[in-house]
């Protein structure tokens, strides 16, 4: 019997693959630090109304050509979040990952990430409060 998770990591998946949409036209993808400010550029949380701010994390890995290798993966999502925040921000990720690919590899990049999983954090909750300084 599937777990609820896996249902709502599958209907996440559902939708990547069935939504169309503008590929982000950036400039070139060079280095593994570009990769993740490439995909991140393209990442639109869902509004407070519709979730709490949680933080989730997805692997996913490339082609070559910057496509999708297989089907990405979701790692780790806040304790705290409910069912439906947790369907809304794999959705969220899915959209995201449709919205920056193909990724623009360079050519050196491409044979360099082609098939080599990267893990991306999407960091959405608020951090608390910096302390007050004291001084003497």
């Amino acid at each position: 019997m599937a777990r609820r998770g896996d249902r709502l990591l599958f209907a996440a998946a559902v939708l990547l693959f069935g939504i169309s949409g503008a590929t982000a036209q950036d400039a070139p993808v060079n280095t593994i630090q570009d990769i993740f400010q490439h995909l991140r550029t393209c990442w639109k949380p869902p509004p407070p109304a519709k979730a709490r701010p949680i933080d989730i994390t997805v692997v996913v890995s490339f082609n070559r050509a910057g496509n999708i290798l297989g089907h990405p993966r979701i790692t780790y999502e806040s304790a705290e979040a409910s069912d439906s925040d947790r369907l809304q921000y794999r959705i969220a990720v899915m959209e995201a990952l449709q919205r920056c690919t193909p990724v623009p590899f360079t050519d050196a990049m491409a044979g360099a990430a082609a098939g080599r999983p990267f893990a991306i954090q999407f960091r959405n909750r608020k951090t608390s409060p910096p302390t007050q300084e004291r001084r003497a």
